[in-house]
């Protein structure tokens, strides 16, 4: 599997993969780090993160529990070096992202916010030397 940044003619794939429409993953591929996992010159998965204040958010997990497991790899490098935490909120029924996130050593922290009415796990990942008080 490899990794590479988003291109914006990526955008079908991604927006396929999330569910959503075209318009919206240009936008996320503009606005966020984005990173592809790639099988034979297919896209498998995605990640969008974004850093703020302390924290790198996670905004978007897409693909195989394998993919999303090696595409966690590039939000928690960019946070180690940077020495903040990561946070991460997964839709309470993607039992396969969740177990992507505990094998990269990410801790649930709590329920996280509703979204379009579905219930989210939090979940973050300290990095060494980052405040822990961020979310607190």
């Amino acid at each position: 599997m490899r990794v590479r940044d988003a291109v914006e003619s990526d955008g079908g794939r991604l927006a396929d993969l999330a569910g959503v429409p075209s318009e919206v993953m240009a936008n996320v591929v503009h606005d966020r780090s984005v990173r592809v996992a790639e099988t034979d010159d297919d896209i498998v998965g995605f990640v969008g993160f974004d850093a703020r204040k302390d924290a790198v958010h996670v905004t978007h997990l897409y693909g195989s529990r394998a993919a999303c497991e090696r595409l966690l790899d590039e939000p928690v490098r960019f946070a180690a070096s940077e020495a903040m935490t990561v946070e991460l909120l997964v839709p309470e029924d993607e039992d396969e992202t969740m177990s992507a996130a505990r094998a990269n050593d990410f801790e649930r922290a709590g329920n996280g916010p509703r979204f379009e009415g579905q219930e989210t796990v939090r979940f973050r990942l300290d990095s060494p030397g980052s405040n822990d008080a961020a979310f607190r």
